[in-house]
């Protein structure tokens, strides 16, 4: 597959919720674009700087013990899990959506992707939208990395 940036682009929460719907084999990827990571198409792990046979993403695709609760929140969900690696990363690191066949689990047990097909760039608005979803809810969430105080 050719790398390339010039992708659509997911506007709302309800367009990444009904593309999540037609295709549950979908995963999010936090980083700068597929044409900085299909050339080698592997992550390192950040702690050992190990290189790992894929690209580490998080799967979108609801698990049955959602049941019928709205895909909106599910993604939404998985996309504030890891808003914070804009910030972490630096500047150009954003979400996009891939397809890809799994090769095995990261660090944080996250999904190692290879095969990688680019769908789209996920846009700042909807991170926002899921910001305001998980804002709305009962529970308490936040980003997994979380201030521990030090």
């Amino acid at each position: 597959m050719h790398a390339t940036d010039d992708l659509p682009v997911v506007r709302t929460l309800g367009e990444l919720g009904a593309l999540v719907d037609r295709d549950s084999d979908l995963y999010v990827r936090w980083s700068r674009g597929p044409s900085a990571d299909l050339g080698n198409a592997k992550s390192r792990d950040d702690l050992t700087g190990v290189p790992m046979p894929g690209l580490s993403a998080n799967p979108l695709g609801v698990e049955p013990w959602w049941g019928d609760r709205p895909v909106e929140l599910w993604v939404a969900r998985r996309l504030h899990d890891y808003s914070h690696l804009p910030r972490e990363k630096g500047e150009g690191v954003r979400p996009w959506v891939l397809r890809g066949r799994v090769e095995g689990r990261g660090p944080d047990n996250e999904p190692l992707v290879r095969d990688v097909e680019p769908v789209g760039w996920v846009d700042e608005k909807v991170i926002r939208e899921a910001q305001t979803e998980v804002d709305r809810q009962s529970g308490s969430w936040g980003p997994l990395r979380r201030d521990d105080g030090r």
